[in-house]
């Protein structure tokens, strides 16, 4: 449980991280709605998250190195 509270948790920061950052860019266009260029960027940002915690559980394990992997892209490094 504390593992999916843990991933929850940081999916729910990475939409957030990723639709505040296009915010700015989005008011620039003019095309597409500051809502709607922030709701793509945080689900897209979430699904490569989702995708990477996929692939490592595929051996139905998943560790919190892993879990770390998937949120920040790279491995940790070995000591």
């Amino acid at each position: 449980m504390k593992k999916f509270q843990d991933i929850a948790g940081r999916i729910v920061a990475t939409f957030l991280t990723s639709a505040l950052g296009i915010i700015g860019g989005a008011s620039i266009l003019g095309d597409i709605s500051v809502a709607k260029s922030a709701a793509l960027a945080g689900f897209a940002a979430c699904a490569q998250v989702i995708e990477r915690l996929a692939r490592a559980s595929l051996d139905g394990k998943l560790t919190m190195a892993e879990i770390n992997e998937a949120f920040t892209g790279k491995a940790k490094p070995e000591e």
